[in-house]
């Protein structure tokens, strides 16, 4: 894959607390913003690449499935994570 251990880990380092701390919701709509800044960057180039569509499509939902449950469970920890990675609100 085109992200490195260190580079996951200092993004979970970063919004998840520890390095080791990969399963943090923080960390891991953190991981998918990254990813999904990779894969439009990708489909800006490949605008028939409809595979890579899909997926952009399936990290998309499943970040906001993570910010819908954090936005649930603890809605200061939303809001911190959405002002670090610089997200729009998208729960109203």
């Amino acid at each position: 894959m085109y992200l490195s251990k260190e580079a996951k880990a200092e993004i979970f380092a970063k919004h998840g607390g520890e390095a080791t701390n990969t399963g943090s919701a923080e960390g891991q709509v953190a991981l998918f913003t990254t990813r999904i800044a990779h894969l439009t960057g990708h489909l800006k180039k490949n605008k028939k690449d409809f595979s890579t569509q899909l997926s952009l499509q399936k990290l998309v939902g499943k970040r906001r499935a993570l910010l819908a449950y954090l936005y649930k469970k603890d809605i200061n920890r939303y809001r911190a994570i959405i002002k670090a990675l610089e997200l729009r609100d998208i729960i109203k």
